[in-house]
């Protein structure tokens, strides 16, 4: 079975301040996306599954889906908050989506294969989609599912601008994936990487650890593994009006549990991303930079 790809878009980008996914950064209007479905087809993917909110399903279909049609089959899941076990409901005053774990339970419906996971709005680069796509590609023997992610470095993944968030990682000798610790507000001081909790004590980092970036292989049988966890946090955090389900907790959880190994691969491009408004400027430079040594056309689908 081939791989496919499942592009998670449908971010309220909050602390972009907007639509981050349909910003154009690219010479020709390139958005960061575009670069990451380049990268996929040219390492053999045929199918992208876009994860968006239905509301503005026409606008990303005009913008993004479309041009990609006589590239690869295009399909479309949708995150919404009523998208809940029938014996949960959704808070009162409850805007923001239920988070990357629960965007990626949104495709259930439309993925059958091994597929890729990616932010829409992060830049892996090619090698990155090289190596999830050769992985993917090739039977793994185990005795629990296995799943497979790319690591970047924390200290290269940080923004000059505000906070971000990363899975902090701890890997075995054999490069397998011990634990993933979502911190939520990491910011480089001067000489470390710091966590500000939500009580306000801070936890700090070397810079050098591992971190992931939400870029995953999975198998479909991912899909059952969230539903049970999904119904786990709806019973422990389902009521507050902000909290989310991550990937990299639900990821942590199985690991824990024993239902899944999780192979850590390393790779050697650079890393950047669209989290605050104020990025957006390094990322055109940086694509313009690639653009000029070759590494892509000066438009991606003429």
């Amino acid at each position: 079975m081939k791989p496919e790809l499942l592009v998670m878009a449908a971010g309220m980008g909050s602390r972009f301040g907007g639509l981050k996914q349909l910003e154009p950064v690219g010479p020709s209007g390139e958005k960061v996306m575009d670069y990451g479905i380049y990268d996929a087809k040219k390492s053999g993917i045929e199918r992208v599954v876009f994860v968006i909110r239905r509301d503005f399903e026409n606008e990303f279909h005009m913008e993004v889906g479309s041009k990609y049609r006589k590239w690869m089959e295009v399909d479309y899941a949708f995150q919404e908050l009523t998208d809940l076990p029938s014996e949960f409901a959704i808070p009162e005053g409850r805007q923001k989506p239920w988070g990357t774990a629960h965007a990626i339970l949104s495709s259930r419906h439309v993925i059958n294969n091994p597929f890729i996971a990616m932010n829409a709005d992060d830049f892996y680069g090619r090698n990155a989609f090289s190596l999830l796509a050769n992985w993917l590609s090739k039977p793994v023997p185990s005795q629990v599912d296995r799943y497979a992610m790319v690591a970047f470095r924390l200290t290269n993944t940080l923004s000059a601008n505000g906070t971000v968030t990363r899975g902090i990682c701890e890997v075995d000798e054999l490069g397998m994936l011990k634990s993933v610790e979502e911190c939520l507000s990491l910011e480089a001081t001067e000489d470390a990487v710091r966590d500000i909790k939500p009580d306000g004590s801070s936890v700090f980092f070397s810079g050098n650890e591992p971190v992931s970036m939400n870029f995953w292989g999975f198998q479909p049988t991912l899909f059952g593994h969230l539903e049970e966890l999904f119904i786990d946090f709806l019973h422990e955090h389902g009521q507050e009006q902000k909290s989310e389900f991550y990937i990299p907790v639900a990821v942590d959880n199985l690991i824990r549990a024993g239902k899944a190994d999780v192979q850590v691969l390393s790779s050697p491009d650079p890393w950047f991303g669209v989290t605050h408004r104020e990025d957006k400027e390094l990322v055109v430079s940086r694509i313009q930079e690639l653009v000029k040594s070759g590494e892509y056309p000066h438009s991606l689908w003429s």
